[in-house]
């Protein structure tokens, strides 16, 4: 079921704008700084990106925050990023529910510490009745993961006898997925000039708009985020129609 928030999303418009933030580890570079001062930067760009994106109108707001192949990357890095998930946990909760955003988390929250899970819960229990915006922020997450989580259940309600092979269709698919409680993205946003998906949202973003960005993420504002939206606006969304037969 699709949470309750603002109805946006109408004309030229997207209801949803999924981004994909990327390029901390080279602006650190880029200045001859570890990747930690990166991603300490990057933290600024998302708290610039939610307030942005609440000013614009913006219902449903998701964030690739930490991928599931991230747990790969060098062990001090991922300390650090766990870290900075932490304060940001602590400090921008409050802030969120004051200004009647949502906050939700997808991925496995199985590989994350015991009192970041606690954190997370805390946040998405206090935020629960806002309908101004709702922020989605993918940590631990992957497509690929949770496609296959979504057939293991299905196949063990099918083995159990609770649920007929006839009435597994795309509804049933979408109803079992992490972002069940919310629409797919219309437009998916990646920055750094990087043209990959990442395995970020596999399903969820069959008819999305993707712009692609050269802008790293630490330096991403609102004018970033209104071109990104601009450029959407100029797209006839066909859906597999032939063009000029109107827009989704």
């Amino acid at each position: 079921m699709v949470d309750a928030a603002p109805q946006f999303g109408e004309g030229d418009r997207p209801l949803h704008v999924a981004v994909i933030m990327d390029g901390n580890g080279r602006w650190a570079r880029a200045r001859s700084m570890p990747r930690s001062f990166g991603h300490r930067e990057g933290a600024k760009a998302v708290r610039r990106a939610v307030e942005a994106a609440t000013q614009l109108g913006v219902g449903y707001l998701t964030l690739f925050g930490f991928s599931s192949e991230n747990w790969s990357r060098p062990a001090q890095e991922v300390v650090d990023l766990m870290e900075l998930l932490r304060f940001y946990l602590r400090r921008e909760i409050a802030d969120l529910h004051k200004d009647g955003i949502r906050f939700r988390v997808i991925g496995d929250r199985t590989r994350l510490s015991p009192d970041i899970v606690t954190l997370i819960e805390n946040g998405e229990r206090l935020t629960a009745g806002n309908t101004r915006m709702v922020l989605t922020v993918a940590l631990s997450y992957g497509g690929r993961r949770e496609l296959t989580d979504v057939v293991r259940r299905i196949a063990e309600d099918v083995a159990a006898g609770t649920l007929d092979p006839s009435a597994i269709d795309e509804e049933l698919v979408a109803s079992r997925l992490d972002t069940a409680y919310m629409p797919d993205p219309d437009l998916l946003i990646r920055t750094s000039g990087e043209k990959r998906i990442s395995n970020f949202l596999l399903w969820q973003i069959a008819y999305s708009e993707f712009v692609f960005m050269d802008v790293l993420w630490p330096d991403f504002d609102r004018s970033h985020l209104e071109a990104a939206l601009d450029e959407f606006a100029r797209r006839d969304r066909r859906y597999g129609r032939a063009s000029g037969q109107g827009s989704g």
